[in-house]
């Protein structure tokens, strides 16, 4: 079948191209009567914009690019969610590539989407990110660059995450409330700001108004490095009464240890979490969080990157709020 060309439509219509690309575009020089005839046609004939042509005018397209570390994690999948939402509200679509916490993979993504000519990019740093200088060419190519979740130290980049202080404060308030002697406190890998930003916090809070507690701090990369984690210090002499895992890729090997050594929740050991929401509602007892909205997060994103399409560059880092949601499980 032969696509449907400006050309095609002009020769049926016995009008020039030009003629017909401004009546498509509702220009007001062309009459009424013509746009109406032009357009009937198109529709019938179901034509569609060149896209890439419009690309190569414009040097941009109606796409965003958004960088997450893994697809199948559900915390960047209501991200996700959110940002494909408000795109599709606004005319625009989203090319979605993961970098698996590998810079490289992350260069090569930002490449793909310059090519692409993306009019903007969500990314979430890799783990071991820290040359930021591919994202500044980007921003002088005036293509906006919105960080989210993981995001840089530097104030001089438009930035959304959780208020990740809050979080970790609001968890180690409730460990407080429940009593807890020992602690077992499981983080994520160190050289990310927000395991850095949610350990501090944690550790200052216990320190300040629980010190008699007595604290272990853990860090792991992944649900079986919890797992095992678990394993090696719940073993030792000194049993620990509650556990704490920042993220639900901690929570679900912390669980998963939990559930062989038949431990009893939440008679023998106190668990919560900092968590999406999802995760902590499939267990018995359903797990006790601090809830961290993916979607809302991807939401408030979107208004930035608007912003900075709009209004040009809006450098501010902005947070979303945390709230506690009781389970069974403290």
């Amino acid at each position: 079948m032969t696509n449907t060309t400006l050309k095609l439509l002009a020769q049926q219509l016995q009008l020039s191209i030009s003629t017909v690309s401004r009546a498509l575009k509702d220009h007001p020089d062309i009459s009424t009567a013509t746009k109406e005839k032009v357009h009937a046609l198109a529709n019938s004939l179901d034509y569609e914009p060149n896209a890439y042509a419009i690309q190569l005018r414009t040097q941009s397209s109606k796409i965003f690019g958004v960088i997450v570390p893994a697809i199948a994690n559900l915390f960047y999948d209501s991200f996700i969610a959110a940002i494909e939402e408000e795109s599709r509200k606004n005319g625009y679509a989203l090319m979605i590539l993961q970098s698996s916490n590998n810079p490289e993979n992350e260069l090569n993504n930002l490449k793909i989407f310059r090519q692409n000519r993306v009019s903007g990019v969500f990314a979430c740093l890799s783990a071991h990110t820290q040359n930021l200088d591919v994202y500044e060419k980007m921003s002088d190519r005036d293509i906006p660059v919105v960080f989210f979740d993981i995001v840089p130290k530097e104030n001089k980049y438009t930035k959304v995450r959780m208020a990740d202080e809050r979080c970790a404060i609001i968890a180690a308030e409730n460990i407080i409330q429940r009593g807890a002697k020992r602690v077992l406190a499981l983080f994520g890998d160190p050289a990310l700001s927000i395991s850095q930003k949610r350990k501090q916090a944690f550790q200052q809070f216990m320190e300040k108004y629980a010190p008699k507690t007595h604290c272990t701090y853990v860090h792991t990369n992944s649900s079986l490095e919890a797992e095992a984690a678990f394993n090696k210090h719940i073993g030792k002499t000194q049993k620990f009464d509650t556990v704490f895992a920042m993220t639900d890729e901690i929570l679900i090997g912390v669980m998963k240890s939990i559930q062989a050594l038949n431990i009893k929740v939440p008679k023998e050991i106190g668990v919560i979490s900092i968590s999406n929401g999802f995760i902590p509602s499939l267990y018995h007892p359903n797990i006790s969080y601090v809830e961290t909205s993916g979607y809302e997060l991807g939401k408030l994103a979107f208004v930035q990157m608007l912003a900075n399409i709009k209004g040009g560059k809006t450098l501010s880092e902005l947070t979303v709020d945390a709230k506690f949601v009781e389970g069974g499980s403290m």
